[in-house]
């Protein structure tokens, strides 16, 4: 069995003096340190009355990542399940969901009391900010010796709410199962980061909490993106890897020390969370030629990347974004549930290891991305070339049907996107009375 927190006992225990997580300009927290405060955390949670399987909020300013990333492993420690909070939401999104999760705790930075209803702010757990401490004083408990809460691994460990382009927020159930990677062979600890700004309340930001010491490396947390401070943080501190999303590169790419700065440290460089003009990901994949570059393709109810692109392909596919990652299994089908053929447009569903079972306290309808054998619907529409690379051509939502022919909308931008001057992209369908539907770019 293997919980969450059991990847930080593992590597506290192995370096417990190397640094674990630091939000950079603020401060860091060794592993060592990570662990026994953490623990200290979960006690106090456990005497403000936390049974196992009480849900607990953070609701935390991006600056206050020593805080996120010590309530969530004493979340857990205490047999709790985490909540991370969109903060960029309305306060009436905000308090919907704490309203749909019902916490037993709701932990809250001091500058975003007002996104609370103030029958919650009377009882939250406000912490002070603090340059680099946890500014978890209200909780600690004298006693830093380890603790856990027991838990089986298939019980809920957190709940992820996402964006609701289209509809309320759902939450994303996940268990310890889902997301516990435990570190079975001591690596050899670099000493050097995965740098990343991506929010902390995300699943790409909840994967670098503890992805990164599962490799060797620290986490260097960006709390707000700045290309120029991310490129001083990359001469300084030598990252060994990092994550962007696309908006990140193309302002990493209009900055010009870009050019002049020494990125032989990278040894991985993740892209993701949304398309990337191809051009523009050929572009920055110059930079760092000795890097495994990726373009990582998933979503948060899949869990962990399920498509990425093998070193050395990038240059030669740069629309694809790579091949499936076992155990995972992708398929795509027409609309008729049929597999389609080499070249063929289709709707991806997937089979991960990792994946959610159900979304959190939600209503039947709501469980309709999943077909009864287990496969999840993504939504998205992709085609695969020759070789088994994964094409991805856009939402199905945004199928525009012309003249009764089906026209993609990311074929369309792709073409754009061949013009050197063109940066973004956008093509959409608008009413036409004689076509159905025409294209606007």
């Amino acid at each position: 069995m293997t919980l969450i927190p059991d990847q930080l006992r593992w590597a506290a225990d192995h370096f417990p003096d190397q640094t674990g997580f630091e939000v950079a300009g603020v401060g860091a927290l060794t592993l060592g340190r990570w662990h026994s405060t953490s623990s200290q955390v979960a006690r106090g949670l456990v005497a403000r009355g936390v049974q196992p399987g009480d849900r607990v909020a953070m609701v935390l300013h991006p600056r206050d990542g020593l805080t996120f990333v010590c309530a969530y492993a004493a979340i857990h420690k205490a047999g709790g399940v985490a909540v991370p909070v969109n903060i960029r939401q309305s306060a009436a999104q905000v308090r919907t969901i704490l309203s749909h999760c019902d916490p037993a705790v709701v932990i809250v930075s001091e500058d975003l009391v007002d996104l609370l209803a103030d029958e919650t702010a009377a009882s939250a757990v406000v912490v002070s900010s603090a340059s680099g401490d946890t500014g978890l004083d209200e909780l600690y408990d004298a006693d830093d010796s380890d603790l856990q809460v027991p838990r089986d691994d298939d019980d809920l460990a957190e709940i992820l709410y996402t964006s609701g382009t289209t509809s309320a927020p759902k939450g994303v159930a996940v268990r310890h199962t889902n997301s516990a990677l435990f570190l079975t062979a001591k690596p050899e600890w670099s000493g050097r980061p995965w740098i990343h700004a991506s929010p902390l309340f995300t699943f790409s930001g909840l994967t670098f909490v503890y992805q990164p010491m599962r490799m060797g490396m620290s986490t260097l947390y960006q709390p707000k993106f700045d290309a120029k401070e991310w490129l001083r943080l990359t001469e300084t501190e030598k990252p060994r890897a990092c994550f962007l999303v696309p908006a990140m590169v193309e302002l990493l790419l209009a900055e010009p020390a870009t050019f002049t700065t020494d990125w032989s440290s990278y040894e991985i460089v993740s892209i993701g969370s949304a398309p990337i003009a191809p051009s523009t990901l050929v572009r920055f994949a110059q930079l760092v030629p000795e890097a495994l570059v990726t373009n990582s393709y998933s979503m948060t109810e899949a869990g962990t990347a399920y498509f990425m692109m093998p070193k050395g392909e990038l240059v030669n596919r740069p629309g694809s974004v790579g091949k499936a990652v076992p155990p995972a299994e992708v398929r795509i089908l027409d609309d008729e549930g049929h597999a389609v053929g080499t070249d063929e447009i289709g709707n991806i569903q997937v089979k991960p290891a990792g994946r959610m079972r159900e979304y959190y306290n939600a209503p039947p309808e709501a469980e309709g991305i999943f077909n009864p054998d287990g496969w999840l619907r993504t939504g998205d529409l992709g085609k695969f070339d020759a070789d088994g690379f994964l094409y991805i051509v856009g939402r199905a939502k945004d199928v525009i049907i012309r003249g009764g022919l089906n026209v993609y909308s990311a074929d369309i931008e792709a073409v754009l996107y061949q013009h050197p001057d063109v940066r973004e992209a956008v093509v959409v369908g608008v009413e036409h009375k004689v076509l159905g539907e025409d294209v606007v770019a």
